[in-house]
């Protein structure tokens, strides 16, 4: 069986039937937003009496906690199955259910990644004012075993976030404007719709250009919509005929960015090392030419053997900046910068052309 005849389809069905027709270990990436089990009692009415629209659908109610939790073993094994050795899993929940759904994943063999929490800009209030607002919900990131080769894209999420580390929590408006679907009568198509942000952030940072995403709850298309932008592929599974209509004529208007644009951003740790001396041999820099800090607080003479001299210290560009600083370490490549066409630039992009001669 190949797993080229069900990507880019919304398969039709109950999720656990539909995973099991999936060959094994053919998938990359598992994003699931399954039931939560709100356990909702009666009708929830705003300040002005008028309605609130919860979740009040046939999927989301069970008889027993017991009977949630079956439920999620079996689908949880159905994924874990099709996921491949070096895949990895999103599941997301709220208080309701996410203990639950963690515990299941390490008692499955699903080995803890990182829990992320979505914090809501804009969360609904608590209208009857006897708990917190709820303002956010938790991702839990696992991978399907404790030696698993997962994906994380670390350089492309710390651009994304200003070249700073990204932390483990979001902070993203939830689902309203033109992004939410409503019908014909202004009402939400569906009532658990995720943000395109938050989706893209997950498989931006887990995932590969052109690897394959599952989603087991796939509603109405935001996995299938943010994986065709992003260039990978995807599979859906959903069961409410409704849900599959709207998620096809969404993801059939999505378009794809352009592969000139979309650029997979490796890890530095996987690229070609470059030696700072390398870039004497290349004609780049050269000796006796000044290096300094952004802020020309410090500088340092580039010497014939690829060192550096300071006031009362010599050594390569990392320790003489964290000798300068104080600090016990310093990545010279960003900290030090040299005059190109008067303008002061990174020594970082002098190594990016000493890489691309190399790689030529």
């Amino acid at each position: 069986m190949v797993i080229e005849k069900f990507i880019n389809r919304v398969l039709v069905g109950d999720c656990i039937d539909q995973m099991n027709k999936l060959p094994s270990e053919s998938v990359d990436l598992i994003f699931a937003d399954p039931p939560y089990n709100l356990q909702l009692n009666g009708e929830l009415s705003r300040p002005d009496q008028s309605k609130v629209n919860g979740v009040n659908e046939s999927w989301d109610q069970f008889e027993s906690i017991s009977d949630y939790d079956k439920y999620t073993k079996l689908w949880m094994t159905a994924a874990r199955r099709v996921l491949k050795p070096n895949g990895a899993i999103w599941v997301i929940g709220s208080y309701h259910n996410v203990f639950r759904l963690g515990y299941i994943l390490q008692d499955l063999g699903y080995w803890m990644l990182n829990d992320v929490i979505w914090r809501k800009v804009n969360p609904m209030p608590n209208f009857r004012g006897r708990r917190f607002t709820n303002a956010h919900e938790t991702l839990i990131w696992a991978s399907k075993t404790n030696t698993s080769k997962y994906t994380f894209n670390y350089e492309a999420m710390k651009s994304l976030n200003g070249d700073l580390q990204m932390r483990s929590d979001w902070l993203i408006p939830i689902c309203t404007g033109e992004e939410r679907l409503k019908d014909k009568d202004g009402k939400k198509i569906h009532p658990t719709q995720k943000p395109e942000n938050l989706i893209s952030r997950v498989i931006m940072s887990s995932s590969n250009i052109g690897d394959v995403v599952l989603d087991p709850f796939f509603g109405t298309g935001t996995t299938g919509a943010v994986s065709k932008r992003l260039g990978r592929n995807f599979i859906g599974i959903e069961q409410n005929a409704k849900y599959v209509l709207e998620a096809e004529k969404r993801i059939n208007s999505v378009v794809k960015i352009d592969s000139d644009e979309l650029i997979q951003t490796p890890r530095k740790t996987s690229e070609p090392r470059i030696p700072f001396g390398n870039l004497l041999e290349q004609g780049l820099i050269n000796p006796g030419e000044l290096l300094q800090d952004l802020r020309n607080r410090w500088t340092a003479k580039i010497r014939a053997d690829g060192s550096l001299i300071s006031k009362d210290t010599k050594g390569s560009i990392h320790s003489v900046g964290a000798h300068l600083q104080g600090l016990q370490a310093c990545n010279g490549w960003t900290f030090w910068h040299i005059k190109r066409s008067g303008k002061l630039v990174p020594i970082d992009n002098l190594r990016l052309a000493a890489r691309a001669v190399n790689q030529a």
